[in-house]
């Protein structure tokens, strides 16, 4: 049987080839970025550990109480600014108890847009590791079957050295690519956990704090 070639096909061909090519270098570059920011947030996910003011249920409890029990604004002041939580959150909290000028409907809303902003900071953090979670092994598949087409190329030719390093440069990008993933995947994981449980504190304190301003 002859194999027929359709017209055109050759030209295709080597354009895939070069544009395959074409991105050895970027996909290296990108794997070198995400190996280095995988090192670097691993690095502030412990100093966010040891730095971390964790709020057990019972100190939780305790705040909401005196926040319930309080006589007056200026009490209200000094439990949120003695209270063992994050600055940001206090910050959020005092800007609900100097509301008082509004609406208790509008109090509402403002609350619940201060902790949206809360959200969407926390969201930022995470989103970061998430990409290099998504992207990393993605990269370090491309950097895997890139080096290989000329690598297969060079052993149908006899070059065995050509195929060496072809093979050397596949196993380092898969295994920078899938590392990376791997550390950006235990960060967000982590870090998810905590922030979700600290948004949750926040939203028991603003309700909590806007009950108390309805009396």
């Amino acid at each position: 049987m002859v194999a027929v070639t359709v017209p055109g096909s050759e030209i295709l061909t080597s354009g895939l080839n070069m544009i395959a090519q074409s991105l050895q270098i970027p996909v290296i570059i990108f794997l070198v970025i995400f190996a280095f920011f995988a090192i670097v947030t691993l690095g502030s996910l412990i100093a966010e550990y040891t730095s971390r003011r964790k709020v057990s249920p019972d100190g939780l409890e305790k705040i909401i109480y005196a926040i319930s029990n309080a006589g007056s604004s200026d009490e209200l002041l000094n439990i949120i600014k003695n209270s063992g939580i994050y600055e940001n959150q206090k910050v959020i909290l005092v800007k609900i108890l100097r509301s008082e000028s509004l609406t208790a409907e509008t109090r509402q809303t403002l609350a619940r847009k201060l902790v949206e902003f809360e959200e969407t900071n926390a969201a930022k953090r995470i989103e970061r590791t998430d990409i290099v979670t998504r992207i990393g092994p993605t990269l370090g598949l491309m950097g895997t079957l890139i080096p290989m087409g000329p690598g297969l190329a060079a052993l149908g030719a006899g070059d065995v050295n050509t195929l060496a390093n072809a093979i050397i440069v596949a196993f380092d990008t898969t295994v920078v690519g899938i590392g990376a993933g791997a550390v950006g995947y235990f960060v967000s994981k982590i870090r998810r956990r905590w922030y979700e449980e600290d948004l949750s504190n926040l939203d028991a304190l603003c309700d909590a704090l806007l009950d108390k301003l309805k009396h």
